[in-house]
């Protein structure tokens, strides 16, 4: 941990800063897999789609930046490198020969509902270990993470 005034405990502050590092890997591998899904995406209803995934890209970008700057607020490091999120991550693989616009949607909703629940248990870890304002970061990610859900699952319900 590099020395900081922040007056949480160092030892709250290295738990937490894991934790982050935790949620920023499966952020980045969230990113990856969106524009995956965005470059690739074919059929009846490419453009929309094709938006679609850019955008669920962007906020996931901007997920990964609120992470990774609260573990480095509290003196820990951010570790954004690709052996740290094939080392952190916990979403599954993405299957990097889809085309279908309902193959991307199905898979891409999958791992954005997984990550919203590992956000949801690091906001109770976060409470738990007196962090109230990374719990606070993680909200506003989570509240993020159900509205593109909801976008994307829009997309597989209704037929």
């Amino acid at each position: 941990m590099i020395p900081t005034k922040n007056d949480l405990p160092e030892t709250t502050r290295a738990a937490i800063v894991d934790l982050l590092n935790g949620e920023l890997a499966d952020a980045i591998h969230l990113s990856l897999q969106a524009k995956q899904a965005h470059w690739n995406v074919k059929g009846p209803h490419f453009r929309q789609l094709h938006e679609l995934f850019d955008q669920v890209y962007a906020a996931s970008a901007e997920w990964v930046d609120l992470l990774a700057e609260r573990a480095v607020q509290l003196g820990g490091l951010a570790d954004g490198t690709l052996a740290g999120v094939a080392h952190r991550t916990r979403l599954a693989p993405y299957e990097s020969r889809l085309v279908r616009g309902r193959d991307h949607v199905d898979a891409l909703s999958t791992r954005l509902a997984a990550f919203g629940k590992t956000i949801r248990a690091s906001i109770d870890r976060a409470t738990e270990l007196g962090d109230a304002d990374t719990a606070d970061v993680l909200t506003e990610v989570s509240r993020g993470a159900d509205k593109h859900l909801w976008f994307l699952e829009a997309h597989l319900q209704g037929d």
